[in-house]
């Protein structure tokens, strides 16, 4: 399994094939070892087979293809599906190895030269621009990005198996050496085999659904082993390059990148997150960054052998030893004996008050470091006394970083957003409120009585109920969460949870539910002095097409209101909203939901300008083109800069954390782009005129709505108005086996309910990309361009004039072009077949079909390619090398689903073909990448 490393174009790849064919021939020996001569064969004929048809499809060739598979024995089929999952695992592995490579071959070979899309870059250009260095400090004030680990379920790999891809990569790497011997390099090759070996051995597939607590644990490995790291040599890189080429002083970037998450906060649909889990989650992370500061304190303490024989430190430091040495008593630390190294002494001291943090009985003591400022004085004070015996090189090199991961993680390691549906708010409200006698049927009441009631009670300091109160269960776990988060902060940090994101938020009432109840728990309060503090922040989270229309009125009520302005006003002015990327397409389509989303942002910072409150914008994307996926400075970028000024927050989930973050290199440049992008992204909205607006974008902009109005009606046709539809999407696709795999703890459906509606928006993409529609991506996009140009030349011209000159639409078709090239409708043809209905089938697959080459003939008479994707041509040949070996995957599915099916129709079942099912979903996600 060599050909896809061959067949690679660019020469400047040869690292790229060679890895890819070493591993391929390794994989190989394993098929041989484990599977003999005839599985070997089977997997190499399919290959070779399918990659002829992609080359030159020859119907007879097509039929000899699909029997080759059709007549596979179960045992061999089975072994071929995992050859194939495999070999895509290994086809990654590479890949992001040479991403890792060509930056460090760039900057070896570079030069003075700038790499493109470095922080390096984005400085320099500020500097060559001739922006004053006050500006530049007003501009790292702006920026801020924190990117948002959730458990949504689109990593179908198990964490075993993404151990044994860090294994390999990690060999793989160190073949690199030029330094490496003979017998270096053979032993490598062993340790390879024994790890594709192992990787052959090692089921693939969960035995049971992960517990979210296996998620948070899942959520951790990443800040275990590369975040911790990465981000802090992020700070460091900008700060490098600001001292280049603004010198005239010392720089200390303020906070502006970190990382949040959702994982164990999430509740929405998830009865499995309660108040008790979430706080477990809590401990979980604090136990993690106590375990990094020990081990970095431990590796100081190797290094820090200063004598007072030759150097003199500072009394500071001496006297903050005694004061240890008279409150902190040393249990589970040995004491430093040698009296000359106090920095050895000190050290011992701190590693005793990280440890008696995880101790019940310390809390509150001097024994114990009782907040993250406690840690960051004594850090300092051990810095500055290094400084005054001129170990200054000590004290940049060690102290700083750690200084700045303190800085970042604090005791909390990232905040935990709660996130809950609007439904159990009022469902909480109704039964609170008739148990107080306030009103016995709060949901009958408008929306404008419910605003009258619920500020009423905001502005009313005295509580609703007593805290022991008889309520239903459901009601005391909602009440719960908020005592929960009170009591987070109080022990963690005010950091640990800020928001409280509300799902389906349909109007201002959704979201004064939350701050009542946040009043109660004491997360809301008035002083003597009238004015308010609240540390939780109520998020809206705006997700269907109405939702986004509704959104700016939703705000700019709340924003009336005394109390809630105050409320505002407390916690800096700064308003976060969420927009979610997921719901709005599953709602409107792609077109529609993308043209909203840009209206939504523009007319929310319009509205918040006037009220003097900036909007920190919460992306709710995902990995799929579907959901809004696309690398992370392209998603900053592609954002209005002057919607950017109260921050940007981004969902970051299943196998896009493992993709970008599983690898430290990986893990520094996709940040070090983002953090490119947006200092970039504040220029522009600091300096407006250099925008370079195209004078025709307010045009464009009055004809986009048309155009999305179009794109929605042949979209909600299909998918709401056909009734049909959902029979064609249950049949078609993988639906009901994805739900299976095990990948999440969160059910695929908000409810008990078949209803288009409550099916999830990941499923819903996860699906269509399984059996290579796509659809959710690209479909109607074609009917609204044709519909608009309508036979006239000038209007085609007016669209590639948009192309070239308005960034929005730009992205919008290329987004597209990615869509329409990982789509397959010959072999959605063949998922298509499955359908017992053959009225339905031909009727939706014909329309499918139409829709398809309308829009692959529209981009390309947009774009004036001659073929998808030959503006990105890396791409283009990566998809073009992929898909041969998708395929075979793609058939056997097909014909493993139909088995499945049509046992399960007569009230039987086999797991083994289950399995095999499962197995090929693996592989196509492996294969087509950025599926979820």
């Amino acid at each position: 399994m060599t050909e896809l490393a061959t067949a690679s174009r660019p020469s400047s790849n040869h690292l790229l094939r060679r890895d890819v064919r070493f591993l391929g021939n390794i994989l190989g020996e394993v098929l041989v070892h484990q599977g003999g001569r005839e599985l070997f064969d089977n997997v190499e004929k399919i290959r070779e087979t399918s990659k002829a048809l992609r080359a030159d499809f020859v119907p007879e060739l097509y039929e000899e293809f699909l029997t080759t598979i059709n007549k596979l024995n179960p045992e061999i089929r089975h072994q071929v599906i995992r050859a194939f999952a495999i070999y895509f695992q290994l086809v990654n592995i590479a890949e992001q190895n040479h991403r890792i490579r060509r930056k460090r071959d760039y900057e070896r070979s570079a030069g003075e030269s700038v790499q493109p899309g470095s922080i390096e870059s984005a400085i320099q250009d500020l500097k060559n621009k001739n922006l004053p260095i006050e500006d530049v400090h007003k501009l790292l004030k702006t920026i801020s990005l924190e990117l948002v680990m959730t458990a949504h379920p689109t990593e179908a790999m198990r964490r075993a198996v993404l151990d044994i891809h860090k294994r390999i990569a990690d060999q793989m790497m160190e073949l690199d050496n030029p330094s490496l011997t003979y017998r270096e390099r053979e032993k490598l090759r062993d340790q390879l085999l024994n790890e594709v070996l192992t990787l052959w051995q090692t089921d693939e597939l969960r035995d049971r659904k992960p517990t979210v607590i296996d998620e948070v644990r899942n959520g951790m490995y990443f800040f275990n082993e590369t975040l911790f790291d990465a981000l802090p040599d992020v700070y460091d890189e900008l700060e490098r390059c600001l001292l280049k080429y603004y010198p005239e002083q010392d720089w200390h970037v303020p906070t502006y990148l970190r990382f949040g998450s959702w994982i164990g906060g999430d509740r929405d649909g998830n009865p499995s997150v309660t108040a008790s889990v979430t706080w477990r989650t809590l401990n979980i992370q604090r136990g993690l960054v106590i375990h990094k500061y020990e081990s970095v304190l431990k590796s100081l303490i190797r290094k820090m052998s200063f004598s007072t024989s030759i150097v003199e430190v500072t009394d500071e430091l001496l006297q903050s030893i005694e004061q240890d040495r008279a409150s902190v008593e040393l249990r589970t630390i040995e004491a430093w004996t040698n009296e000359k190294e106090p920095y050895r002494i000190k050290i011992t001291y701190m590693l005793q008050k990280l440890q008696n943090m995880r101790n019940e009985a310390y809390k509150s003591t001097s024994q114990r470091y009782n907040s993250v400022d406690e840690f960051i004085s004594d850090l300092r004070l051990i810095q500055r006394s290094l400084r005054h015996h001129y170990a200054d090189f000590i004290a940049d090199s060690y102290l700083k970083k750690l200084i700045r991961q303190v800085e970042l993680f604090g005791f909390h390691l990232a905040a935990l957003d709660v996130r809950q549906h609007s439904k159990e708010h009022e469902n909480a409200m109704t039964e609170v409120l008739a148990k107080a006698g306030v009103v016995s049927d709060y949901p009958s009441l408008s929306e404008e009585a419910k605003i009258e009631l619920l500020n009423k009670l905001l502005s009313d300091s005295r509580p609703l109920l007593h805290e022991n109160a008889a309520l239903t269960d459901s009601t005391k776990e909602i009440l719960e969460v908020y005592r929960t988060i009170y009591r987070a902060q109080q022990e963690f940090g005010r950091d640990c949870i800020n928001s409280y994101l509300i799902s389906m938020t349909c109007g201002a009432s959704d979201m004064l539910e939350v701050m009542v109840f946040a009043k109660e728990a004491g997360l809301f309060r008035r002083e003597s002095d009238g004015s308010i503090v609240s540390t939780i922040q109520s998020v809206p989270l705006f997700e269907t097409i109405d939702d986004l229309h509704a959104a700016p009125q939703i705000m700019s009520t709340l924003f009336e209101l005394p109390v809630y302005r105050e409320t505002v006003k407390s916690m800096g002015n700064l308003h976060e909203i969420m927009l979610g990327y997921s719901d709005s397409n599953k709602d409107g389509g792609m077109v529609t939901a993308n043209w909203e989303l840009r209206v939504a942002l523009n007319e929310l910072t319009a509205m918040a300008t006037k009220y003097d409150v900036k909007l920190k914008f919460f992306h709710g994307r995902g990995g799929a083109l579907g959901r809004g996926g696309m690398p992370l400075n392209r998603s900053i970028l592609a954002q209005p800069p002057h919607t950017v000024g109260g921050g940007i927050k981004i969902t970051e989930q299943g196998e896009v954390l493992t993709s970008r973050y599983s690898m430290q290199g990986i893990a520094y440049r996709s940040l070090e782009q983002a953090t490119s992008a947006l200092v970039k992204s504040a220029y522009l909205a600091m300096k407006p005129e250099d925008a370079a607006a195209n004078s025709d974008e307010a045009f464009w902009d009055e004809l986009m709505p048309s155009i999305s109005e179009t794109a929605q009606t042949k979209y909600q046709d299909l998918i709401f108005r056909d009734p049909g539809f959902m029979s064609f999407f249950k049949e078609s696709t993988p639906l009901s086996e994805v739900g299976e795999l095990n990948i999440g703890s969160r059910p695929s459906k908000r409810k008990n309910s078949e209803r288009f509606e409550d099916l999830r928006a990941i499923p819903w993409v996860f699906s269509w990309t399984q059996s290579r529609y796509l659809l959710p991506a690209w479909y109607a996009a074609g009917t609204a361009f044709k519909a608009y140009v309508d036979g006239d030349a000038a209007k085609l011209e007016t669209l590639r004039d948009m192309y070239k000159n308005f960034s929005f639409f730009a992205t919008l078709i290329d987004n597209l072009q990615m869509a329409l090239a990982k789509a397959d409708l010959l072999i959605a043809g063949k998922y298509a077949d499955m359908i017992k209905d053959s009225t339905i089938k031909n009727r939706i697959f014909t329309l499918i079909s139409e829709e398809f080459e309308t829009t692959k003939e529209m981009i390309l008479a947009i774009t004036g390619q001659e073929e998808i994707l030959d503006n990105s041509p890396v791409i283009q040949e990566s998809i073009r090398l992929r898909n041969p070996y998708v395929d075979p995957l793609s058939y056997m599915q097909v014909q493993l689903l139909s088995e499945l099916r049509e046992k399960r129709a007569n009230e039987d079942d086999d797991a083994d073909l289950l399995r095999e099912v499962l197995l090929t979903i693996n592989g196509i996600a492996a294969g087509l990448r950025n599926t979820g």
